[in-house]
């Protein structure tokens, strides 16, 4: 008897295991890239571009552009590529100065058979650099999308009677005297549908570390205030909305602007109806990056998800797992930053300062 009762045991065991192992999923990826400073080579008297040009600072020719372009767009054909073959369905980008150059970007040779869309504003920031989002025009259809500014002043500027600049490299660029207005980036709203189920992307790039972070975090927690609105207007209309937010914060995931602001949490048993679930949090936790400074890592470039992915229900998408893709390519291998992100210098063209992030979505494929 008892010998028969290990065997069915066993053979029920080997029964479930078979079955899990018989269903198959669809799966795409969803990215983040902060592209770090692609610029084209023309200077636009509107924006303070000037570095970005063959005369300007950085000596900024089409060849080093379109090599650029070329390394961009190997990362955008891999991120993810340990479970999914085909490149992200979506790629929220920031650090870019116009459309034209993500038109040049899609076209390059290892990504152009993927036919990606261009969602694009131009942003008031006045370094010229905006965020984006592109798709894959087969499996996401846009119906609708938008910029919303992010208005937030500087109470503690001295500035009275003309517009000043903040530090050179930083991408908040200018205050303007009369109100102490900072120009910034606006937080980009995309709804579209991911073959047949509604899905909102919005595209993050929140203002800099420029003047100390704690000095600056209270422009950091206005964005993540705004981005909890819009998130708060959308789950008004649906409360099970299915809601991503990504992008580079400049802040960490236990950040006031993340942790308070827009109350994300880091394990899913946490998130509650209309709660947002950060799965960047415990990676941090681990010691993680997509950034580094002075040898300390940081993770900046996060993806959150509203608590209606993060279900059991695998007949429509939800949530599998996140990452950060770090392969030794795009590592700095030599030199004084050995091991951080492979970026451009006056020797070679990288690719950028920041590591880029993804998550994938699952759905039960039941057409066997």
């Amino acid at each position: 008897m008892k010998a028969l009762y290990y065997f069915l045991f066993a053979t029920v065991c080997l029964s479930l295991n078979t079955n899990a192992q018989s269903k198959k999923f669809n799966i795409h990826t969803i990215a983040f890239y902060n592209f770090e400073n692609l610029f084209d080579t023309i200077n636009d008297p509107t924006t303070h571009d000037d570095e970005w040009t063959p005369t300007g600072f950085q000596h900024w020719t089409s060849k080093k552009y379109y090599q650029k372009l070329q390394n961009l767009s190997r990362v955008l054909a891999e991120i993810g590529s340990s479970e999914n073959t085909n490149s992200p369905t979506l790629i929220g980008c920031s650090e870019i100065e116009n459309r034209a150059v993500l038109e040049d970007l899609i076209k390059q040779p290892m990504i152009i058979n993927k036919d990606y869309g261009i969602i694009h504003y131009d942003s008031p920031d006045k370094r010229g650099i905006d965020v984006a989002l592109l798709y894959q025009k087969q499996y996401f259809k846009p119906t609708s999308y938008t910029n919303i500014p992010l208005i937030i002043y500087d109470k503690n500027s001295k500035s009275k009677h003309k517009n000043t600049t903040l530090e050179s490299d930083q991408d908040d660029t200018e205050i303007i005297a009369l109100n102490n207005r900072i120009f910034t980036r606006d937080q980009l709203l995309v709804t579209g549908f991911l073959e047949n189920e509604e899905i909102h992307i919005i595209v993050n790039h929140w203002p800099s570390r420029s003047g100390g972070e704690k000095k600056s975090s209270p422009f950091r927690e206005a964005a993540g205030a705004l981005n909890r609105r819009i998130i708060d207007s959308l789950q008004h209309i649906n409360p099970k909305a299915k809601i991503i937010t990504l992008g580079d914060l400049n802040d960490s995931p236990y950040n006031n602007s993340v942790k308070k602001a827009l109350n994300a949490k880091a394990k899913k048993d946490e998130v509650l109806p209309l709660g947002i679930f950060n799965p960047f949090e415990e990676m941090a936790n681990q010691g993680l990056g997509t950034i580094a400074f002075r040898d300390t890592w940081d993770i900046f470039d996060q993806i959150m998800i509203t608590q209606s992915l993060i279900q059991n229900d695998f007949s429509k998408y939800q949530f599998w797992k996140a990452g950060i893709y770090n392969k030794p390519f795009l590592i700095q291998s030599t030199g004084l930053y050995k091991g951080y992100p492979k970026r451009h210098s006056a020797t070679e063209v990288g690719f950028s300062d920041h590591f880029p992030v993804y998550i994938y979505l699952i759905r039960e494929d039941k057409r066997r």
